[in-house]
């Protein structure tokens, strides 16, 4: 007994000792307090952290952070070919190497075709790609050459420099826009509704000269102003006006002015009375145009046959920028001379307009400087320059232009032939 009594009280003391301190106390003696929890130690402020003072200043640079790059591409170990994105741009780079972009005109007008016709012939795969360009219209080509990206060369018509150097005084106009060839000419048709026999009836009447930016809408209306002919003039689309005329309407005339035979005259069935009335040649005139003709073979329905319905023409210009030599312009636009020269027989026969056959190399533009890299060119030829107009012109339709402007005075008809030939021989050759 006295044993487990002992091992009794053995374990209660072991219990104890494992007790914490303040159950201990309620143990042996429950009136007493319980033990305070443990309060935070007070900070002591003289041990208090003290901000870091500033290091001295030093003379070492602190280090830059290189912004990432992208690796340089690198040949394949397995295909030895460069990585895909960069063949295509070195594709890019070579099909833009060699392209010369030309202005040509409105859809409707000839100087758009006869440059499709110039691409065509002259294509030569990534070495040389011409590419045409529908614009605004021929007269706004001129512009375009000096401003619009992407135009090297256009079409364009021989009075517009006399407008640029006189009336808009482009400076130094002549050293910037320079002529490749003088192409042909472009005949300027007046399409009359029945009653209008002459020029001088449309005094007073409604003419449409096609929109602004054309052909017909510079050089119609300044022909009408250096005769004297005072005219109502309207700027609607010519197919609209075309439309428009062989029905109920104000207009009196249309004015085309493009290589013949104009698609849209000669193709469609006028009624009664419609004609082409000639455009006298006379001094106001000899500046920048020739005499012409058209005939029943250009316009069946609205020439009868045997006459000949005589007008002017306004030289075809192919002009390009005169870039500096060694630019990249330059270099492209030799080469476009160069092939230009070597396949100008392809397009002098058929399929191609007949126009090109009357192109004349050496030929020149009066009041034009020519391209330098077609200077070359026809020197390395041995090709010796000649007036555009005497290339041109026929003395026979001279001579009738002549008597056409003064019906009822010979002494008159003979001056304007003999000044005319005058002004034909001056021209530099």
């Amino acid at each position: 007994m006295r044993r487990a009594a002992a091992f009794a009280l053995t374990l209660t003391i072991l219990s104890l000792i494992a007790t914490a301190p303040s159950a201990r106390a309620q143990l042996f003696w429950p009136f007493s307090s319980p033990t305070p929890e443990p309060q935070p130690k007070a900070i002591d402020k003289q041990k208090e952290p003290q901000p870091a003072k500033p290091k001295a200043a030093t003379n070492t640079q602190p280090a830059i952070k290189q912004p990432k790059t992208a690796p340089v591409p690198s040949v394949s170990p397995t295909t030895g070919s460069l990585p895909a994105a960069t063949s295509i741009d070195r594709k890019r780079d070579a099909v833009n190497q060699w392209v010369v972009g030309i202005a040509a005109g409105r859809i409707e007008g000839a100087p758009l075709r006869l440059a499709a016709e110039l691409a065509e012939v002259t294509d030569d795969g990534d070495n040389l790609r011409v590419m045409p360009i529908v614009t605004r219209g021929v007269f706004e080509n001129f512009t375009d050459i000096l401003y619009l990206r992407g135009v090297d060369a256009a079409i364009v018509y021989g009075d517009a420099m006399g407008h640029y150097k006189t009336k808009d005084r482009i400076a130094n106009i002549d050293n910037q826009v320079a002529y490749v060839a003088n192409l042909f000419v472009a005949e300027m048709h007046v399409l009359a509704r029945p009653g209008i026999n002459s020029m001088r009836d449309l005094a007073g009447k409604k003419v449409n000269f096609n929109v602004a930016g054309t052909a017909a809408a510079f050089t119609g209306p300044l022909v009408f102003e250096r005769l004297g002919i005072n005219v109502v003039k309207q700027f609607e689309p010519q197919r609209e006006a075309l439309a428009a005329i062989g029905k109920e309407s104000d207009v009196a005339a249309i004015v085309i002015v493009t290589t013949k035979p104009a698609p849209s005259l000669a193709q469609s069935n006028w009624p009664e009375g419609f004609r082409l009335i000639p455009v006298e040649y006379t001094s106001a005139l000899e500046d920048y145009y020739v005499p012409a003709n058209l005939d029943p073979s250009d316009y069946p329905r609205l020439i009868p046959e045997g006459q000949k319905v005589a007008t002017i023409a306004v030289p075809v210009v192919l002009a390009a920028a005169n870039a500096a030599a060694g630019s990249d312009r330059h270099r492209r636009l030799s080469r476009f001379v160069d092939r230009f020269v070597e396949r100008l027989g392809a397009l002098q026969k058929p399929p191609y307009d007949a126009n090109w056959k009357s192109v004349n190399l050496a030929a020149t533009v009066p009041g034009w400087k020519r391209f330098s890299a077609m200077q070359q060119k026809l020197g390395t030829l041995g090709v010796t320059t000649s007036s555009s107009a005497a290339a041109a012109v026929d003395k026979n339709v001279a001579r009738k232009q002549a008597i056409r402007a003064a019906p009822d005075d010979a002494a008159e008809q003979e001056k304007l032939f003999q000044k005319f030939l005058e002004w034909n021989q001056g021209q530099p050759r």
